[in-house]
């Protein structure tokens, strides 16, 4: 490599330059040699522009003098061609970003290395944002995901949310936001919603449970302009929603909800007139759940109003589907005004009036109306005091009822004497809940529940003590592999009955089963219970419970041995429930072992000598 110098430029400093350089390709003594090999690779390096340089930059009195090996450099930079030009710029990095030397002599270079460094600068931000995502929800043990985001029961505080919010920018496309059961950031919700703007495409919103006030209501409402696609809207578990809170969602939802849940947010009649008042601007609406707000019902002072505008309003959510009202405090004068817009409604699926037992002997007055639901699945009216007059009526509306699949009416004594009516307007060749514990079953009604077993899905008669020494008349209907859920809990079941059950599972009736409950049936001996064990037959089992009453206790040492064998042919077993049974210390060893290796959840008691718990209502 020749060097030609006008100013006879010291060899050995250039020497000295070269080899200080790291990344020019090769090692210092490549260099030298290439340099005393006189290569035909010529550099010129005109360092009489050196004194024109230096003049020209001593106008600028904050400027210093430029050094020789800059200008060298400079003009190195200038002969390379824009391919050469890219792995130039780490050469002698260290000491360009010290001085300040600049990499490129040209401004077209300059240009390009501006909107690459701001290119990468942009995605430099949402990598060192991301991992701020990361690590923050690493830390409150949750998993990662750009389009999911759930902290339900994390214990966050506000100032979690306060970093939560600042860090929705960098999840643009979040989808759904869950930060339910977090009781701490009650009262300044607004730290997280003047952020939502940066999630304008999230479609699910959870809020349950986080002692939200009235405050906490008006700042989401002023917030919902920012996230128009929301779907699903859920606030249940605040109180503090109640007592005319949902003033502050007035006119702030958008056509494209579909979803409102308010389950026990202490609501009164003033949020009702409020709740119907949104409703008629919700065309989209399929899902109302304002379950367990006994005072929604309560009159109102002067008339009107209350709960009879929000069944007026119903009419106009013609998309609706589900509509639960359980708990709320509702009389046979309301359901006049509901029936009125269940007519106008024919495509609701799921109707549920539970828990209200102001209905008992007005039922009629909603009967009526239940034919205009040509859609209705799953009618619910468990614990409403039905009297006998409201079964009557309720057989009669049964025809109608052409796509029903669940109807409950469990809870109600009087549906006992009335289930064979029952049975026989049911469309049975497509029911599958038929739910009928504490229903005061006699001899006669266990026989007509047979006729709808084979359909069934779920069979639940427990609480009724004539189950016990008639269970094989109930086991013998079921369809092969048809039941996913038996509970027989309090039924006085006898040994024979579990030997029954035994043979059942042996000839695979209930390869499908998940849930068996056999609790509070004390009555079962040992060898009903090992019998049961030994059979197989139960590999879908999830969930099983064998507990005692409260107020006894009995060993299980006797068919221990028998469950301990089972336990690896149950692989899909998530729960089990022994409580109030003992046990030897090395049996509760083996049992603890046996479950925990594969993640089940043990229901037992450490210590049941101490237990003096008396039974409660079998209602």
């Amino acid at each position: 490599m020749r060097f030609t110098c006008g100013l006879c430029f010291p060899y050995d400093i250039i020497l000295y330059y070269i080899s200080s350089c790291r990344f020019i390709g090769c090692s210092p003594a490549d260099c030298r040699s290439k340099l005393s090999s006189r290569q035909e690779t010529e550099i010129v390096f005109d360092l009489s522009l050196m004194d024109s340089a230096d003049g020209h930059r001593g106008r600028d009195a904050g400027s210093q003098r430029r050094s020789p090996l800059d200008i060298i450099m400079s003009q190195i930079r200038r002969k390379r061609t824009a391919s050469d030009r890219k792995p130039l710029g780490r050469f002698l990095s260290r000491t360009s970003e010290r001085a300040g030397f600049p990499e490129d002599g040209d401004s077209e270079g300059r240009e390009e290395r501006a909107q690459s460094s701001g290119v990468t600068g942009a995605e430099d931000e949402r990598d060192a944002g991301w991992g701020r995502v990361c690590v923050f929800l690493q830390r409150l043990g949750k998993t990662v995901d750009s389009r999911s985001l759930s902290l339900a029961h994390c214990d966050l505080t506000a100032t979690d949310l306060l970093e939560l919010a600042t860090l929705l920018h960098f999840l643009p496309q979040l989808e759904e936001m869950d930060v339910s059961w977090n009781e701490l950031i009650g009262g300044c919700l607004s730290a997280l919603t003047s952020h939502l703007h940066h999630v304008g495409g999230i479609r699910t919103l959870r809020l349950c449970s986080c002692r939200l006030n009235a405050g906490d209501v008006t700042a989401l409402g002023e917030a919902l302009c920012c996230v128009p696609h929301l779907e699903i809207l859920d606030m249940s578990w605040n109180g503090g929603v109640g007592g005319g809170g949902l003033q502050g969602l007035l006119g702030k939802m958008h056509p494209p909800l579909r979803e409102i849940h308010l389950v026990s947010c202490q609501l009164s009649a003033a949020d009702a007139t409020a709740l119907g008042n949104i409703l008629s601007a919700l065309p989209r609406l399929s899902v109302l759940d304002v379950s367990c707000n006994p005072q929604l019902s309560q009159e109102v002072v002067g008339g009107g109003g209350g709960f009879s505008d929000l069944a007026a309003s119903l009419s106009h959510a013609t998309s609706l589907t589900t509509l639960r009202l359980q708990a709320c405090g509702l009389s046979t004068d309301h359901l006049d005004a509901l029936g009125g817009s269940l007519r106008l409604l024919p495509s609701v699926r799921e109707l549920d009036l539970s828990c209200n037992k102001g209905l008992s002997g007005g039922l009629s007055r909603l009967t009526f109306h239940l034919a205009h639901l040509d859609h209705l699945a799953h009618l619910d009216l468990h614990l409403c005091c039905l009297t006998h007059t409201d079964l009557e009526a309720l057989v009669q509306a049964l025809p109608s009822l052409t796509a029903l699949t669940e109807l409950n009416v469990s809870s109600n004594k009087e549906a006992g004497a009335s289930l064979h009516a029952l049975v026989s307007a049911l469309p049975l060749t497509q029911m599958k809940r038929l739910p009928l514990n504490s229903c005061s079953l006699s001899e006669e009604s266990f026989a007509a529940l047979a006729l709808a077993v084979p359909y069934l899905r779920s069979v639940d008669v427990s609480w009724c003590k004539v189950v016990g020494g008639r269970v094989a008349l109930l086991l013998d209907a079921l369809q092969p592999s048809a039941v996913l859920e038996l509970r027989l809990s309090s039924c006085e079941l006898s040994t024979d009955d579990l030997r029954h059950l035994a043979v059942v599972c042996r000839r695979g009736c209930m390869s499908s089963l998940r849930v068996l409950d056999l609790s509070y049936n004390g009555s079962v001996g040992d060898d009903g219970w090992s019998a049961l064990f030994e059979a197989g037959g139960l590999g879908s089992l999830e969930d099983v419970d064998l507990s005692l009453r409260p107020s006894t206790s009995a060993s299980c040492s006797a068919w221990l041995p028998a469950l301990l064998r089972a336990l690896p042919r149950l692989p899909a077993l998530t729960r089990l429930a022994v409580q109030r049974w003992t046990m030897g210390s090395r049996e509760r060893q083996q049992l603890c072992h046996g479950v925990k290796k594969r993640d089940v959840l043990l229901e037992w008691d450490p210590d049941v000598k101490g237990t003096t718990d008396q039974d409660g209502p079998e209602e």
